[in-house]
């Protein structure tokens, strides 16, 4: 009975036996096809040092918690000990890498575009927000297309024009969301006005409602960027895709409607970049995708670096109190009421000093993608057709090599010639320089100027913690105390 018992329990148990036999198997030929392909699909080339992790998570969870912690640098800096200085290999986002590490590695990828490598960008990206109707377009044609409309939009002439809206609009924020209040939270105040920035210069968009209507899902869109692109209800990258929709959405009606108003009013000069590229014939949808493109680089970026610098003047009184006398010297040279100019952004010179550092030490971006469009040779190593590639600031923004004692805060290090070249990548480099550098700076140094000459500030809480989401992050958002300088 006992017997007749234990068959028929084993009896019962088969299809669960069969099932775990299938997965094992399974699993074995997706591990063999997993390692075949990450050597190349072939004969074992001279691929550079590293491991690539799990199947598909790869060092994905690795790296995101390093960034959640603060320390970004220590995944860099763990592999560059272990394998090479020059390049190591690794997986992120499910896909094989090289990351090129050092300023020799940066100036590679940057002066080996369209050679060798060519941008690319996360599924993550792509999917949340460009429409479906363009995903499959290559990021190559993608790039080219964003450059080839940024510079007429950003040269010194146009951005000019920029810096009395920008100085006026400063002042319209600070004086509606800080003026009313004893304490704010920096961060999420900065990004309220880098994006309504945005919205004005970018699509003529001056109203708080439909300012709004844009910002809260993007917010949502930007937060599911480098997210594990898994579209399932409830998940981060489910959120951001219905995000993006919608963003894509409101924007169709909103560059068809000022389409129409150029063909009605037989406009020929346009009023801001979507004018520009619609009297350029590009198509609402390639409009849509490249303003997206605009928000995010021109948006968390530089309203990252507001937060931090506001931060490090207060960690710093006395580059604070240089920085305020250099800001006090262009006020008095202005009459009263008089909107900034060109020539008082290029007296800034120490307050951009010190914006540098603090985007040294807590860059807006940690760096960007490539992808192999041949093979090729860097260090002795082979990066194989097909690998993505990676440059990141933390390979050389921290390295005692271009940056000595390199945890210290020194603005003097851009004083005279400044940094080696390719070492200080906040903005890319050489060929590859962010067509919107300038812009940035622009917005950055007329917000700080109106910042120093209304308020004085301290941390509530100096011990924040930083966290990497991919940008750097103070968790609680930077709460101040704020008072009238003039008190």
């Amino acid at each position: 009975m006992k017997l007749a018992a234990a068959i028929d329990a084993f009896d019962s148990l088969m299809p669960y036996v069969l099932h775990l036999v299938l997965l094992y198997v399974s699993a074995g030929l997706f591990y063999f096809l997993y390692k075949y392909k990450s050597s190349g699909g072939g004969p074992n080339p001279n691929l550079p040092p590293g491991k690539k992790g799990l199947p598909y998570i790869g060092e994905t969870l690795d790296f995101v918690l390093a960034s959640r912690r603060g320390t970004p640098e220590k995944f860099v800096t763990d592999r560059t000990t272990k394998y090479s200085p020059d390049v190591f290999r690794t997986s992120l986002l499910g896909e094989d890498m090289a990351v090129f590490c050092g300023s020799a590695g940066n100036k590679f990828l940057f002066s080996g575009q369209n050679k060798y490598v060519t941008s690319w960008w996360p599924d993550s990206i792509k999917k949340a927000l460009m429409d479906p109707s363009s995903v499959e377009n290559s990021s190559k044609e993608e790039s080219t297309k964003l450059r080839a409309y940024l510079p007429p939009f950003l040269k010194p002439e146009s951005l000019q024009h920029f810096i009395p809206v920008m100085d006026i609009m400063a002042k319209e924020h600070l004086n509606q969301h800080w003026s009313p209040y004893n304490e704010v939270q920096v961060f999420p105040l900065s990004k309220k006005y880098t994006f309504a920035l945005a919205c004005r210069l970018f699509m003529s968009v001056t109203d708080n409602d439909e300012i709004e209507n844009f910002a809260k899902p993007f917010a949502l869109a930007t937060a599911g960027l480098m997210s594990v692109p898994i579209d399932l209800p409830g998940t981060t990258f489910n959120r951001a895709v219905k995000a993006g929709r919608l963003i894509r959405q409101r924007l169709l009606a909103l560059i068809t409607q000022k389409k129409n108003e150029i063909l009605e009013k037989g406009k020929t000069v346009a009023s801001d970049l979507v004018d520009s590229m619609l009297m350029d014939g590009m198509t609402e949808v390639e409009i849509g995708n490249k303003i997206v493109g605009f928000f995010i680089a021109s948006h968390d970026t530089t309203s990252t670096a507001i937060t931090f610098i506001v931060s490090y003047l207060s960690d710093y009184p006395e580059v604070y109190n240089r920085v305020l006398e250099e800001q006090m010297e262009v006020l008095r040279c202005k009459e009263a009421g008089e909107p900034l100019r060109w020539e008082d952004i290029r007296k800034m010179k120490y307050t951009w000093c010190v914006a540098s550092e603090v985007m040294r030490l807590a860059p807006p971006a940690n760096g960007s993608f490539r992808e192999a469009i041949t093979d090729f040779t860097y260090a002795g190593y082979t990066i194989p057709k097909g690998w993505k590639a990676f440059w990141m600031v933390h390979t050389t923004h921290k390295n005692p090599k271009y940056f000595p004692d390199p945890e210290r805060f020194d603005p003097s290090r851009f004083e005279g010639n400044g940094p080696a070249p390719y070492s200080f990548v906040p903005f890319g480099g050489g060929p590859r320089m962010c067509p919107g550098k300038e812009y940035a700076r622009l917005e950055i140094l007329t917000f700080i100027h109106n910042l120093l000459t209304t308020f004085k500030w301290v941390k509530l809480n100096p011990n924040e913690k930083i966290s990497y989401i991919p940008s750097p992050i103070p968790k609680e958002g930077l709460p101040i105390k704020i008072q009238p300088l003039l008190n």
